[in-house]
């Protein structure tokens, strides 16, 4: 028995402690050191993973397997940083996002295995963001490219609170935004701004409106501020941050100051501390039809509040008008009873087939949600 398979078998005493509706069964697809985002290829033939670390995995997908141990570190030569942020165009050019540069990979689901695939470089080492505003915090990317074929990119600010001193030039660079540009990182624009640390980003399938997450202040105490879920509607809007810590709360920092007008507040309003961090709309059919164009989130759980909470999958129907209901947890049972966690989610992304992929970080491991008729 291989590494991975060893892993995978460890795990599945655990996978036992995992609460699911009726009907769905959790299983090992595949072990992965540091998983954290997850982008499957257009074509349906190969799973990427990026990590907090210097690699991005590769593993095959076929329809018939339910675990793949086949999986490959991708273009070994590229030297990254923390290549986090990755999605997929239509065409199936694979955008890496690091923590300060962008480059994209044609073919990649073809031409994973070769180590020297060639890259095209979207935004050069060190231009993504000023190098003196480089940290460890808050620098994890996410991207998504919209239906205006343009890459979406978040840009978490470094700090819990931002000083008032940086607030001006953050601003101006979109650090604590969501940036747009084409594909070739021309016409940079922010999109939208007052976002604190989105970790997770999808459109919505039905009117193409961006949704995304959004890690709200800490050391406020344990039941605020909450976390957020958002929609974007339209270029320019602000979403509050630092002059709301989360939803409707004040920071301490800028409680008084007066806050720009027509602020956007969440179509969501997450358990304090929870960290929610990836997304995504569920476009698939294997799912029973009420989970049809919701929105699958993950938990990552919280590290700074009494009683630890998340760990977790939550599901958000959204209303035929376009905005959120109410989101009701999916899958929990990552967090131990003494508050300790075997297991941290991360990302969610769909497989062809319609299943769910789940990263925890924790295990290094993606598994897969699917669905069995009762």
């Amino acid at each position: 028995m291989d590494a991975r398979h060893a892993a995978a078998e460890r795990l599945k005493p655990n996978l036992a402690k995992i609460k699911l509706p009726p009907g769905f069964e959790i299983s090992v697809f595949t072990i992965a050191p540091g998983a954290r985002t997850i982008a499957v290829g257009p074509q349906g033939k190969a799973i990427f993973v990026g990590t907090k670390g210097e690699k991005v995995f590769a593993a095959p997908y076929r329809n018939e397997e339910t675990f793949t141990d086949e999986v490959s570190e991708f273009v070994t030569s590229a030297n990254m940083k923390m290549p986090h942020g990755l999605c997929f165009a239509p065409d199936g050019a694979l955008f890496v996002v690091e923590q300060n540069r962008i480059r994209s990979y044609a073919n990649a689901e073809w031409g994973y295995h070769d180590p020297f695939l060639p890259a095209q470089t979207v935004v050069a080492q060190g231009k993504l963001i000023p190098p003196q505003f480089e940290s460890t915090n808050h620098s994890t990317r996410v991207c998504r490219v919209g239906a205006d074929d343009k890459l979406y990119v978040s840009l978490g600010q470094p700090y819990n609170v931002p000083p008032k001193d940086k607030q001006a030039a953050f601003i101006k660079l979109g650090i604590g935004a969501i940036i747009r540009m084409n594909r070739d990182g021309s016409q940079r624009e922010i999109f939208a701004n007052g976002i604190r640390n989105s970790v997770g980003l999808d459109f919505n399938p039905a009117d193409k409106t961006l949704w995304f997450t959004d890690n709200q202040v800490d050391q406020m105490g344990d039941d605020r501020p909450p976390g957020e879920l958002n929609r974007a509607t339209a270029k320019g809007q602000n979403f509050g941050f630092p002059w709301y810590g989360g939803g409707h709360v004040r920071t301490n920092e800028y409680k008084d100051e007066t806050p720009p007008a027509r602020l956007v507040f969440p179509q969501v309003e997450m358990d304090a501390h929870a960290a929610d961090l990836g997304m995504t709309f569920y476009r698939g059919a294997q799912f029973p039809s009420d989970y049809k164009g919701g929105i699958f989130s993950a938990q990552h759980g919280s590290w700074n509040r009494t009683t630890p909470i998340g760990a977790r999958i939550m599901f958000t129907p959204v209303k035929p008008d376009g905005t959120a209901g109410k989101a009701r947890v999916f899958a929990e049972g990552w967090l131990n009873k003494d508050g300790s966690y075997w297991g941290r989610p991360v990302d969610v992304a769909e497989l062809p087939d319609g299943s769910l992929l789940v990263t925890d970080d924790e295990n290094g491991v993606v598994y897969r949600i699917a669905y069995k008729q009762q």
